[in-house]
């Protein structure tokens, strides 16, 4: 059999040499694609680690904080408190378990506190946000800020006074430490300290009225449980007995709408 020509070995040496050139040029290519990468990582590193790099990520983070709780602290200066907490005390006085659900009693929790708060919200966004936002406003942010939560204080304040709870204001302000004459008005307090002391006097009247509606259905129960017993029905649960009772009797006196309308009236008109 006849080797290969001169012509044949000069092609395969040419296509050796072109092979072994590419081979070299995508090592260089990969090398240097390394370095950049390497020394952008290596850069962005320095830039992080800075004060300047250091000062925009705590703006971010800190920026990120607010917007994520701002919503649930602006939820607690509302009338939501006391409503959820009183309907979640129904539930539990009617023995429905589960039944209505959470999502029905948030939901009527949060259509009554729009209700509430609308003349409120009405006021802040008159007040603040519509001048602040204007073209050519001159307004600040502080001005802003003073303006919008002047009348979500008046809100706040007004309930604490008509529950007479002004003793949760002093509790707080005792606790704060701080070397300040004591607030001589209501409009004097801070706001760190009415927000907490806002809270407590919501929860002691939202417990205030479900004691009222947890004592008839009490009642109904100790009635079911005598009944049962000088029957000598032990091994049967009252509560399966006055479950339907005392969905009748708050049927018939009407009691959704008995709950809410005390619940509407519970909240101090706010001048």
């Amino acid at each position: 059999m006849a080797g290969p020509t001169l012509g044949q070995e000069l092609r395969l040496d040419s296509l050796a040499e072109n092979s072994n050139s590419d081979k070299a040029l995508a090592e260089t290519q990969g090398a240097g694609a390394n370095t950049g990468v390497l020394g952008q990582l290596a850069g962005d590193a320095d830039t992080w680690t800075s004060r300047e790099g250091l000062s925009s990520s705590l703006r971010i983070v800190l920026l990120l904080t607010v917007l994520s709780l701002a919503p649930a602290v602006l939820m607690m200066t509302t009338s939501f408190v006391r409503i959820i907490v009183v309907l979640g005390l129904l539930r539990q006085a009617m023995g429905t378990q589960q039944i209505p659900p959470g999502q029905v009693m948030t939901a009527l929790a949060l259509f009554m506190t729009l209700l509430i708060m609308a003349p409120v919200w009405k006021d802040v966004y008159d007040n603040a946000i519509a001048p602040y936002t204007e073209p050519g406003s001159e307004m600040t942010m502080q001005e802003a800020w003073e303006n919008g939560s002047g009348p979500i204080r008046k809100f706040m304040i007004a309930q604490i006074k008509f529950a007479k709870n002004g003793q949760d204001i002093w509790l707080f302000y005792d606790h704060m430490g701080t070397d300040e004459e004591p607030p001589e008005t209501y409009s004097d307090v801070p706001l760190q300290v009415l927000l907490p002391a806002y809270m407590l006097s919501e929860l002691k009247i939202a417990f205030l009225i479900g004691f009222n509606i947890y004592l008839p259905f009490l009642i109904l129960d100790i009635v079911v449980a005598s009944v049962t017993i000088s029957m000598g029905m032990l091994m049967l649960p009252p509560v399966i007995i006055s479950l339907p009772f005392k969905l009748l009797l708050f049927v018939l006196v009407d009691g959704w709408h008995l709950v809410v309308g005390m619940l509407l009236e519970s909240f101090a008109v706010v001048t």
